[in-house]
């Protein structure tokens, strides 16, 4: 599934983010997300059961259920308007993996690209979190994160994939960089939020 699944997944995060920025359908947007994460589901399935069953291999290959549950939940608590509370501990869960994966990417296999993009997935989790388990009103915060995810970690690296450069020094080193960069603009849009929030308690 490799980059094809990577580059989905950029689609799906993208219309996610259109969503909770109010600009697109959340039914609408819940049978895309149903779609890709049936696919990222059923395909690592496959893949894991005519693997060579190397632990690495699976460890791997696992990694894709994380984000095929996350969409196919997502889609069903959009679709049928469920209530999001078990589908928020559950990206706490998924949060807390994420942070597991991006420490085997830096001490095990010594990426820092992966390591930077296992932890900005691990605060979007996070985020889905407090956002329907923890009942937080920051829809729009989340858009704006997953927004910049949606092309930096999935949509861009896939693309580059595909046509060979992802493995270059040039294009490593320069995504090192840019996910610095999208960590300083989230640290800056949370100072916004909280400013604002304050500024709301204040003369409310």
């Amino acid at each position: 599934m490799g980059d094809a699944g990577l580059l989905l997944s950029g689609a799906a995060l993208f219309l996610n983010s259109l969503m909770l920025l109010g600009k697109a359908n959340a039914k609408s947007v819940a049978v895309f997300n149903l779609f890709i994460g049936a696919l990222q589901v059923i395909v690592p399935f496959y893949l894991i059961a005519v693997s060579d069953q190397n632990n690495w291999t699976v460890y791997s290959l696992a990694s894709i259920f994380l984000f095929g549950f996350t969409y196919l939940y997502v889609g069903l608590t959009l679709w049928k308007d469920l209530d999001g509370s078990g589908l928020g501990w559950y990206s706490l869960w998924v949060a807390v993996l994420a942070v597991i994966y991006a420490a085997v990417a830096y001490v095990h296999f010594q990426d820092i690209v992966s390591a930077l993009t296992w932890l900005m997935w691990a605060y979007l989790w996070f985020l889905f979190f407090l956002s329907m388990g923890m009942n937080k009103k920051i829809d729009v915060y989340i858009g704006k994160v997953a927004m910049v995810q949606s092309w930096l970690t999935l949509t861009f690296p896939a693309l580059l994939s595909m046509t060979g450069l992802w493995q270059t020094d040039q294009v490593a080193n320069a995504w090192i960089y840019f996910s610095i960069a999208a960590f300083v603009y989230f640290a800056y849009i949370t100072l916004k939020l909280k400013k604002t929030s304050a500024r709301t308690e204040k003369f409310a």
